[in-house]
């Protein structure tokens, strides 16, 4: 079977799919999100809290990575990475950043758009150290996104740093930084069967000091 038939043979969403009703929508977009996040992982969508983040470079060509979403707040989403890693860098240029959440178990996505910005030192280093040790190992390990020589080296390097981590466990990694993207715009797709999808955005309002947010249905 040729690829491209074999791709004609995955079915997509094919399973019951919860109804949304866009009018019953809060006025602004976080509570929905936490909402979606938390119905996704009870219908037992695998990992809800995975998204892809997609960053431009220097040339202003795009990068797009999976990661974990770290919290959802009133100051934005929260991620972190390595300050030194590629997107890190790519965030020093260009704060700006999307992210995508998918969760196929109920045919919905999430979309957000906004300016990013690095939460501080204090916290990076308590949302390093509030998770696993291998997280911390990791995080010691560093060099993320240079070239490795051979795998024997991260394999010699990661038992040193898991020998940190343990002994440890307040070890800081200083390039470790957690970022906020705060939302300018938050778009909700609600898949259906019959293809008439439902497309919820919210937008923020212009103007200086702005809070609000401007909610409109998007065509499929």
């Amino acid at each position: 079977m040729e690829f491209s038939e074999f791709l004609h043979t995955l079915r997509v969403w094919d399973v019951p799919l919860p109804h949304f009703d866009p009018d019953t929508a809060p006025a602004s977009p976080l509570p929905l999100f936490q909402e979606w996040l938390m119905h996704a992982a009870g219908a037992g969508q695998p990992e809800p809290h995975t998204m892809s983040l997609a960053t431009v470079d220097a040339q202003g060509r795009p990068d797009v990575r999976t990661l974990m979403l770290h919290d959802a707040d009133t100051d934005g989403w929260h991620f972190a990475t390595h300050a030194t890693s590629a997107k890190g860098r790519q965030l020093a240029t260009h704060p700006c950043a999307a992210l995508g959440f998918y969760w196929p178990k109920v045919g919905r996505q999430v979309r957000v758009r906004g300016s990013v910005t690095p939460a501080g030192e204090a916290a990076s280093q308590a949302d390093l150290h509030a998770r696993s040790t291998g997280a911390l190992a990791a995080a010691l390990v560093g060099r993320m996104s240079e070239v490795l020589p051979e795998y024997g080296e991260l394999e010699r390097a990661s038992e040193e740093a898991w020998a940190r981590a343990t002994a440890a466990p307040a070890t800081a990694a200083p390039s470790w930084t957690r970022y906020v993207l705060t939302p300018e715009s938050v778009e909700f797709f609600q898949g259906e069967a019959r293809r008439r999808h439902v497309r919820l955005r919210y937008r923020r309002e212009a103007g200086p000091g702005s809070t609000g947010w401007v909610r409109e249905l998007l065509w499929p």
